[in-house]
């Protein structure tokens, strides 16, 4: 089935209820929120209840349908038998809370990613004001819309900062999987986010949290799947000069991650600048890939020596381009043993090379 039949926009990170507010307001159609009971009792594979639902909506609009997964099978009678557009927003990981009662729809949706703002759409926009102090503003209070162009003073992005992360990058999380322990994904999210830049051993997080090496691990394979983290592993050859069984982390946004790490200074007084730019050019290249959908894959390398490459990027056809992510003018480790290209990523020529 094609976009038009069936989209379901997962909620990566933020911005789903927005999208779909506006959405609205444009075809005149009315929102379902699963977060309300009676709304979710609507959707029920009952031929009444449909054929109403059919004949009011031209498009049936649904937020938060993660919160009743047995409506899935209402969706796909909507779709196979009235031919009904549907877009619906919710969890991304909808089929981890829905277990069996998730209808897979296979082959009926198509899933959109709804991550913070990139630098590209700001770019696009041409909006200026963001634009003059853009790197600064990435770098200390991320990219969420709503902190990003919500004309809020420093105090009220950090308070709704320390919010999401409370909210959404926890307790949400930990509700939709069940988790038993929040303090522990929290203490978990808090010591990676003073690591970014470094490879992350989970036996080391683990005994720093007095936790077990496969609870570690699995929070941190949910943090990944919610677009909380973004994990770059090492690249590997046959050439044992190569090295390295951990993982980076790097975060979707710094603003959560400084709300973790409780550290809004200005980027010059710190002595986490470098790794904070080396995570912004991350998050941007891992939205290039994500709105793009290009086939496209991310590593780093190390050798023995310690020396290495940032970021490796690898294409279907097995091309190579090295990445060096530098505050200022570097130069280029050539040690990545297979033939490649190269650049140097800087704050002053990251915008052309990213999106020029």
């Amino acid at each position: 089935m094609s976009l038009t039949l069936y989209s379901l926009v997962l909620n990566c990170i933020t911005g789903k209820t927005t999208i779909l507010e506006g959405l609205a307001k444009n075809l005149d159609s009315q929102i379902y929120n699963f977060d309300f009971i009676n709304h979710k009792n609507k959707f029920i594979p009952d031929e009444s209840h449909l054929d109403k639902i059919a004949k009011e909506n031209k498009i049936i609009l649904i937020d938060e349908v993660q919160n009743s997964p047995e409506s899935s099978r209402a969706l796909k009678i909507l779709v196979d038998v009235y031919k009904k557009r549907i877009i619906a927003t919710g969890s991304s990981e909808l089929r981890q809370k829905a277990e069996r009662d998730f209808d897979t729809l296979s082959d009926r949706f198509e899933e959109i990613y709804c991550l913070p703002i990139s630098v590209g759409e700001i770019i696009k926009n041409k909006d200026n004001n963001l634009l003059d102090n853009l790197n600064e503003e990435l770098q200390i209070f991320g990219s969420y819309p709503e902190i990003l162009l919500g004309n809020l003073s420093e105090n009220e992005k950090i308070q709704k900062l320390e919010k999401i992360v409370d909210t959404y990058v926890v307790k949400d999380i930990v509700n939709i999987y069940n988790l038993k322990d929040s303090d522990l994904a929290k203490k978990m999210l808090t010591k990676i986010a003073l690591q970014i830049g470094n490879e992350v051993s989970l036996r080391e997080l683990a005994n720093s949290l007095n936790a077990n090496v496969s609870t570690v691990s699995n929070y941190i394979e949910i943090f990944i799947k919610n677009y909380i983290l973004i994990p770059l592993p090492s690249f590997k050859t046959n050439i044992r000069k190569a090295v390295s069984e951990n993982r980076k982390l790097y975060f979707y946004d710094l603003g959560i991650r400084n709300a973790l790490v409780k550290d809004f200074r200005e980027v010059e007084l710190r002595s986490d600048s470098g790794n904070l730019w080396e995570n912004l050019i991350l998050i941007e290249y891992e939205k290039i890939r994500k709105i793009n959908n290009l086939l496209l894959s991310y590593y780093f390398y190390r050798e023995y020596g310690g020396k290495e490459v940032d970021l490796v990027i690898e294409d279907y056809k097995k091309k190579y381009t090295c990445i060096e992510i530098k505050s200022s003018k570097g130069k280029i480790n050539k040690i990545f043993p297979l033939p490649h290209k190269s650049k140097i990523i800087t704050k002053e020529n990251f915008i052309n090379e990213l999106f020029v």
